[in-house]
């Protein structure tokens, strides 16, 4: 079994298509159709459904398919601690974000990275805190960006704290409230709320806070994104709350100080077991030993 096939198999089940898959691995059809049957041959087992209308994984491809992309994963890892040990950085840096990220510049921590390492693949993944958590407990993302209430504590991974931050109000320009200085969760929890999904973390922050307070408010509309946020504020179907170091770069809305505001963290987590040269790199880029182990909030913060 070669490491080429796998990848022929990875391609064609991640795009359904045998003809999608060569253009990705830039080979000809013929030849990457012709490597997955000799893989099929190899195993006993048909790895695909082939209609002419679609391809789909049979049962034994769907077992087949984590396993190879762990071989995969343990062959580029191995090349890239190859390379790193004669001096080279190379592999691939898959940096998890969240939306609202405002401790770092991360574009321009990109772009430093990308001069100094031309050969390493670069890639972005945006979610929810709670999710990037879990992908790089799992290895599929090397480096995250996360905003957590001041109750969060992290575990399995490497972290550390960047910087701390207290949630704005968010309103139309021609909002009652739009001319105040400030304004307290109390006044704010008679208003309809945009905000994110229900349990994940950035809802979370705000959550407790009104909870904290005794009072209840109401979210009617739940978007996975701060821009969609501002942009439903912004036609007046709602207010929001979102980080102060973020709210800068929203536009067509008015931000107001909460005197008794939610607060959150922001983090840079790694792999706390087997952080790859590439990601080290980038960590370095930050100022950030990757061996620094994890920065836990004061006792009692928040």
């Amino acid at each position: 079994m070669e490491l080429q096939q796998m990848r022929y198999v990875v391609a064609v089940a991640e795009t359904n298509s045998f003809t999608r898959a060569a253009e990705r691995c830039l080979v000809v059809q013929s030849a990457l159709s012709h490597q997955v049957a000799r893989l099929e041959r190899e195993l006993g087992v048909r790895l695909f459904e082939r209609t002419s209308r679609r391809v789909r994984l049979t049962p034994a491809g769907a077992a087949f398919l984590p396993a190879a992309r762990q071989c995969l994963d343990a062959a580029e890892r191995a090349a890239a601690e190859a390379a790193a040990a004669a001096g080279e950085i190379r592999g691939r840096l898959e940096v998890g974000l969240i939306p609202t990220v405002a401790a770092v510049d991360l574009p321009g921590a990109l772009r430093d990275f990308r001069r100094r390492y031309p050969h390493v693949r670069i890639s972005l993944r945006v979610g929810a805190s709670e999710d990037l958590v879990e992908q790089v407990r799992d290895g599929a993302v090397e480096v995250a960006f996360l905003g957590l209430p001041t109750t969060a504590r992290l575990h399995g991974v490497g972290a550390r704290e960047l910087a701390r931050d207290r949630l704005v109000a968010v309103v139309p320009p021609d909002h009652p409230l739009a001319g105040e200085s400030t304004v307290t969760l109390r006044r704010l929890c008679s208003e309809v709320f945009v905000d994110l999904p229900a349990r994940t973390a950035g809802r979370i922050q705000s959550d407790q806070a009104f909870s904290a307070a005794g009072l209840t408010r109401e979210v009617a509309f739940e978007v996975t994104t701060a821009y969609l946020m501002s942009r439903l504020v912004e036609q007046g179907l709602g207010v929001a709350m979102l980080p102060s170091a973020y709210a800068p770069q929203l536009s067509g809305v008015t931000t107001i100080e909460v005197v008794d505001a939610p607060a959150r963290v922001e983090y840079v987590i790694w792999s706390e077991g087997s952080c790859t040269p590439a990601a080290t790199a980038f960590l370095a880029i930050l100022d950030i030993p990757a061996g620094a182990g994890t920065e836990e909030p004061p006792a009692g913060s928040g």
